[in-house]
């Protein structure tokens, strides 16, 4: 029946989100912040999934469901359609985020988002998709993030004031000061495809001591060796 179904996918997200949680709590975080960062901030369009969201018509009306990545942890929702245009994670972004859920490979690490979406309505677009796609059955991207920060917010998209089109000078700025989690102790994901993000972070945002953001450009979206270098590289920064 259909009261069964929807008790089953309660049960279903009730069981992935206490699992988090509990990764969370047993988690030993000793090296956050050297052998791994405390903070992961994702660009969206073109990085952390496939498409521009200027480009999308519409707010995402419908979804499709499939495997939630090769590690055999169920299905859920993997794409969202905006007219006939489907959005979907990067291989890399699904894989991150799964690691991120686990809680046992970097634990105390935290993740957020940092896109310039050029209009209101394309950040709208950008916000109802990661409401709808999922990590986790029944865990969305939005709820697990959300889930970092005990509810708040932190997350920079847009560029309506007093956001900008400079990440540099206004989103991590906004970042740092809503975290409290030092530059030096993040790592940046950003295709670059239209400006060199990841350089202008680099370089704009830093400590008293000098060090900064760590980034690494994924000009063909995030992928599965993306990830990988991307924390290979704040290993032999911060280590």
């Amino acid at each position: 029946t259909v009261s069964a179904f929807r008790n089953n996918i309660s049960q279903i997200q009730n069981r992935n989100k206490n699992t988090i949680a509990m990764s969370e709590a047993n988690g030993n975080n000793d090296r956050c912040g050297i052998d791994y960062p405390k903070l992961v901030v994702f660009d969206l369009d073109a990085c952390f999934w496939d498409q521009e969201m200027y480009e999308m018509p519409a707010l995402p009306s419908k979804t499709v469901a499939g495997p939630l990545g090769t590690n055999g942890l169920g299905e859920g929702v993997t794409g969202a359609y905006s007219g006939r245009n489907k959005i979907s994670m990067h291989a890399g972004s699904m894989v991150a985020l799964q690691e991120h859920a686990a809680g046992d490979e970097y634990p105390g690490m935290k993740v957020c988002f940092a896109s310039s979406a050029d209009t209101p309505f394309a950040e709208k677009i950008g916000r109802a998709t990661l409401k709808l796609l999922e990590v986790l059955p029944g865990v969305t991207v939005w709820d697990l993030v959300l889930k970092d920060w005990d509810g708040e917010d932190v997350n920079q998209i847009g560029r309506q004031p007093p956001l900008s089109s400079n990440k540099a000078q206004t989103h991590f700025p906004r970042i740092r000061k809503l975290t409290g989690i030092p530059y030096n102790k993040m790592l940046f994901f950003d295709d670059c495809n239209w400006g060199d993000h990841v350089g202008m972070v680099g370089r704009g945002c830093t400590e008293d001591n000098g060090e900064g953001v760590v980034g690494h450009r994924t000009p063909r979206g995030l992928r599965v060796v993306d990830w990988y270098k991307g924390l290979e590289l704040y290993k032999k920064e911060r280590s």
